[in-house]
């Protein structure tokens, strides 16, 4: 293996002087700090420097936006972080056929200004501010439209990734009902950077909805909070999104419902109607809805956060379990939130006890396990990753995962460490 000086040599030469620098203390990542940060500008380039970490046995981690280096546990190993900072072209968009190509660093914001211009939408609106679109893609990131428009897995037609030998592979195609062949996007969808680097990606657009209206129930128990939802999810209106904000305060289910102007009041008159039976319901301002989201960033420092995966139909079980959980442990009312239609619950609590805060992952984790149900760290201070680890035990999914971990990284370079099982 060559000395760091060589191997910064090398990677200089491959993208240029400028583009290759030692890491400081803010590269690091759950206090693992690399040697180098590189940042290539092409898929040749990326191509170029995994050669070079195949060669040399380098630790490689993606970095887009840097928005989602909270998620997972800490690495065995990093020497080399890969950044696609310079990545960010959008290569092509196509209007007429709503579909648009870009690279993997072009953050969401741009994207979106530039295809609203046609008055078209990529339909994902994660949380994160800066997130690129390798990111999104790579964390399998998403919001509360998913409930209308389904997650990164539904929206993207086309990938071209980088492995951890150098070689690129390609899947899909600019068209949208083109499915034919191995589904290389489906498959780094959620990785986490495991598997390899992405370098572009297609997606199909949708059209700017024309009005938007967001209609909130107050709700006073799980079980309410539960039937609103079904109210929503079993009727004719078509919502976007069904959120949950369950606070101790202020417990909210709200509906966000999208048409064109001259059928946006009929359907807050029937969305209303469904929930009026549940509590007092009213319409929000912008800003009131703005307001409202989900657990990121956290509401103090020290938050711990976990995301649930159950069935719609059992949120109120979800919230009982939270709660009954919460105050056998002492941890004062959790603060949680949700995508209500689509089974995706966040809790937050402070983590300033952390032993209560190991007992309360390790309750909801034998209960969500029973009802197969998933309960990861979404977002968590390092020690308490160290004692009950970022995700669950996997069950049947984590043989699926080695396999295809051994098939596309059997030198086991790509983010060693970070995901479910150790991978």
């Amino acid at each position: 293996m060559q000395t760091e000086r060589g191997i910064t040599g090398d990677l200089r030469q491959i993208v240029g002087s400028d583009n290759v620098r030692e890491a400081t203390a803010e590269d690091a990542i759950e206090g693992v700090q690399p040697a180098l940060v590189v940042e290539p500008g092409s898929v040749e380039e990326i191509s170029g420097i995994m050669k070079l970490a195949a060669r040399e046995g380098l630790a490689v981690s993606p970095r887009g936006g840097g928005t989602k280096t909270h998620l997972g546990d800490a690495p065995r190993q990093l020497d080399l972080i890969v950044s696609t900072t310079r990545m960010n072209e959008i290569m092509e968009h196509t209007p007429g056929d709503q579909i648009f190509r870009a690279e993997a660093g072009v953050r969401l914001e741009d994207l979106q200004e530039q295809v609203s211009a046609s008055d078209q939408m990529l339909a994902l609106d994660p949380p994160e501010s800066g997130a690129t679109l390798g990111g999104i893609i790579a964390a399998n990131s998403s919001g509360p439209r998913r409930y209308k428009y389904g997650t990164v897995r539904d929206l993207i037609i086309g990938i071209t990734v980088v492995l951890h030998d150098g070689t690129v592979a390609k899947a899909g195609s600019k068209v949208v009902k083109n499915v034919a062949g191995y589904d290389l996007s489906k498959l780094f969808t959620g990785s986490l950077g495991t598997l390899g680097i992405i370098a572009t990606a297609n997606f199909r657009l949708h059209p700017l909805p024309k009005a938007s209206r967001t209609v909130a129930v107050e709700v006073e128990s799980p079980q309410q909070a539960q039937e609103a939802t079904q109210s929503i999810v079993h009727s004719q209106v078509e919502a976007t999104a069904i959120e949950l904000h369950y606070a101790e305060d202020e417990k909210l289910l709200t509906v966000l419902l999208e048409s064109i102007p001259g059928g946006m009041d009929a359907k807050v008159e029937t969305a209303s109607f469904l929930l009026k039976q549940f509590g007092e319901v009213r319409t929000l301002s912008e800003e009131e809805a703005d307001h409202l989201g989900p657990l990121t960033p956290p509401a103090v420092a020290d938050e711990i956060v976990l995301k649930l995966g159950a069935p719609p139909a059992e949120l109120g079980s979800v919230l009982e379990s939270a709660l009954g959980a919460a105050e056998r442990r002492g941890l004062a009312h959790p603060r949680i939130t949700g995508h209500a239609g689509t089974g995706v619950t966040f809790i937050g609590f402070s983590g300033e006890d952390e032993d209560a805060a190991v007992g309360f992952v390790g309750e909801m984790r034998e209960i969500q396990t029973r009802k197969s149900g998933n309960v990861t760290l979404q977002r968590a201070p390092l020690t308490l990753k160290q004692r009950v680890s970022t995700w669950d035990n996997g069950g049947d999914y984590l043989g699926l995962v080695r396999r295809v971990k051994e098939k596309f990284d059997p030198r086991g370079g790509m983010n060693p460490g970070r995901y479910l099982g150790g991978l």
